[in-house]
């Protein structure tokens, strides 16, 4: 079976600690997996917590399948500073590029099934001339990708928001008919051919309370939104709404939609995560790859405490696994 790749994220997050305890929850028949990071910085961490966890250090990630059942297979990627737990070092910043561009060429070059991605510190990143607002920029550019979408996935809800990291203000500018159509276009395939669901049914947030209420509370649902649905439906894909967006999720709201379309982040994001923090799993849909990840972030403030929650990391795991089956019986 192929392995996924796992990067490194952050070494002052809990990345570390995630990467370890995933190893320590795997399951029989489970894909394995490879760490892409500085061995000694896994075998202190696992050390420092008491977690029973052998590390062996590979050269080919071909050879993760031999070890995983015994050891957590590494690919080194050395750090060139010392890690302090919840203190990020720009030292450490190339080392955590460098272990997301292997990855993602491990799986442009058919060598590994996808990537799994531990969370960065985009601000250490930046200033070593990282050029990209995050992971999902950064994989677009990798890979030739014209339009990567962030897509929100947990066991009773799936959803995606219009735009992503930018402020409410520039968030209006960004919100046009070719924008919704677009990003609705790529949900709809991904959902058909990396999912399997033959006839996605997709639900349209509103962007103003009420969505509008006929114009009187903002017409961007009559100028903007109502068009594109109309486009879209037009091409046959299933889209309803504008619905209102405090009470499109719902239990009975959900249960009629595959994927709920937000129009900014925190609409699309919150009710996921209110819903089912621990199994949300982030993945960027639009790739020519599989790319996971949980949905939090570097947590520095209980990094080396022995607190951290593996969940998300592990569904990310488990999510990437499956989209990986699916591609491979395709």
């Amino acid at each position: 079976m192929i392995p996924l790749a796992l990067t490194m994220g952050d070494p002052a997050g809990i990345g570390g600690e995630l990467s370890v305890r995933a190893w320590l929850a795997r399951r029989d028949g489970a894909r394995p997996f490879v760490a892409l990071d500085d061995p000694d910085r896994l075998s202190e961490t696992a050390a420092r917590l008491g977690l029973d966890v052998p590390v062996r250090v590979v050269n080919d990630i071909g050879h993760a399948g031999g070890v995983f059942a015994e050891a957590l297979p590494v690919l080194p990627v050395p750090l060139v500073a010392a890690v302090t737990p919840g203190q990020p070092d720009p030292a450490n910043a190339s080392a955590v590029i460098a272990s997301i561009e292997r990855a993602t060429r491990l799986v442009m070059a058919g060598e590994a099934a996808g990537v799994v991605t531990n969370p960065i510190h985009k601000s250490s990143l930046y200033g070593v001339g990282f050029p990209h607002p995050g992971h999902t920029e950064f994989l677009a550019a990798l890979t030739g990708c014209v339009l990567p979408v962030m897509m929100l996935a947990s066991p009773g809800l799936r959803v995606v928001p219009i735009t992503v990291h930018a402020s409410l203000r520039r968030m209006l500018e960004m919100i046009t008919v070719d924008r919704i159509v677009d990003v609705t276009r790529v949900t709809h395939a991904a959902l058909r051919d990396q999912w399997g669901i033959a006839a996605p049914r997709i639900a349209m947030a509103g962007l103003n309370p009420h969505a509008g209420e006929d114009g009187t509370m903002g017409e961007e649902e009559i100028a903007i939104i109502a068009p594109a649905i109309a486009l879209l439906r037009a091409e046959g894909i299933d889209v309803r709404g504008p619905f209102a967006a405090d009470s499109l999720f719902t239990p009975e709201a959900r249960a009629g939609y595959d994927v709920a379309m937000g129009m900014y982040h925190d609409q699309a994001l919150t009710p996921l995560k209110t819903l089912d923090m621990h199994h949300g799993v982030n993945v960027t849909i639009g790739l020519p790859i599989i790319r996971t990840s949980p949905d939090h972030g570097t947590a520095f403030a209980i990094a080396g405490r022995g607190t951290a929650d593996p969940t998300s990391l592990i569904a990310a795991i488990d999510l990437a696994h499956d989209l990986a089956c699916r591609k491979e019986a395709a």
